[in-house]
């Protein structure tokens, strides 16, 4: 009876919060803003570099497919022309950049940093979430642009932007759960880079992001809002910001569904695998 007293006491002694969470947030923190400022060090515009390539993909799509195939706008609320559009497409493309700049650079955090994975006190669980977190702090830049367009052009902010920090809870949950899969996955396969490149281009066109949900076959409308989170996170961009007004509350439900068991498979199988990582590397 003495050991099992004694047993009971040491489990409700042990922490329910990890002691070392501080410290992993601060290093956490550290990591990203060094890989912020390692990117573009030396270069004149710095970190206005994120920005440009963002207003650069938005000139061409806008271009291709509003000036040259004259995709008509859904009902927005916004004047059809091709300022609108743009606005529009960009709206679509800021949670996008982030979501494929995070994947892809993601997958080779661990393969990319052997003197870090192969000290033992280093917590690798944190190397994912780096490439993450800089990718959506970067298309933070482009949102500011979109705010401030859409306030100059239309002198409205809705009230529903207050609700984007739970969209970027769905979205980081799908980027940081597929960054964990693609991680863990890399050290012992290394055609996965390739392959997301190849994937990705794929799901772009599937994603209705140059062009409005509503020309897609109705046949297919369904399976992509149901089981392309991207395609209910880009639509929400778009609710909150330019239309005021949530119109995809069942693709939002679904969305983060999805993202939060990818997110608990990725992190389960990047734990799997972490232990062989020094040896493989």
């Amino acid at each position: 009876m003495k050991s099992v007293a004694r047993r009971g006491s040491q489990f409700y002694q042990q922490p329910l919060i990890d002691p070392q969470l501080g410290f992993k947030l601060n290093l956490l923190q550290t990591l990203v803003r060094r890989e912020l400022e390692g990117r573009y060090k030396g270069s004149v515009l710095g970190n206005l570099w994120p920005l440009l390539n963002q207003l650069s993909q938005l000139l061409i799509y806008t271009y291709v497919f509003s000036i040259v195939l004259k995709v008509k706008l859904p009902t927005d609320g916004l004047p059809e022309n091709s300022f609108s559009f743009g606005m529009w497409l960009f709206a679509g493309l800021l949670p996008w950049i982030a979501f494929t700049s995070g994947f892809i650079q993601a997958s080779n955090c661990v393969v990319g940093q052997p003197n870090l994975v192969k000290k033992v006190v280093f917590p690798l669980g944190l190397l994912p979430l780096v490439p993450v977190l800089a990718a959506f702090i970067e298309s933070s830049l482009g949102l500011m642009a979109l705010i401030f367009l859409l306030g100059m052009s239309t002198s409205i902010l809705h009230s529903t932007l207050l609700l984007l920090p739970l969209v970027w809870v769905t979205q980081l949950l799908l980027t940081a759960g597929l960054a964990y899969l693609a991680a863990g996955f890399t050290v012992f396969l290394r055609d996965i880079p390739q392959t997301i490149g190849v994937v990705l281009n794929l799901w772009f066109y599937m994603t209705p992001i140059c062009y409005p949900a509503n020309i897609i076959p109705e046949q297919w409308r369904d399976f992509i809002f149901w089981f392309n989170p991207v395609a209910a996170i880009a639509e929400l961009y778009r609710d909150v910001i330019l239309v005021g007004e949530v119109q995809h509350w069942a693709e939002w439900g679904v969305a983060s569904i999805i993202s939060t068991i990818i997110f608990c498979v990725g992190i389960w199988s990047y734990r799997k695998l972490r232990p062989a990582f020094a040896d493989v590397i």
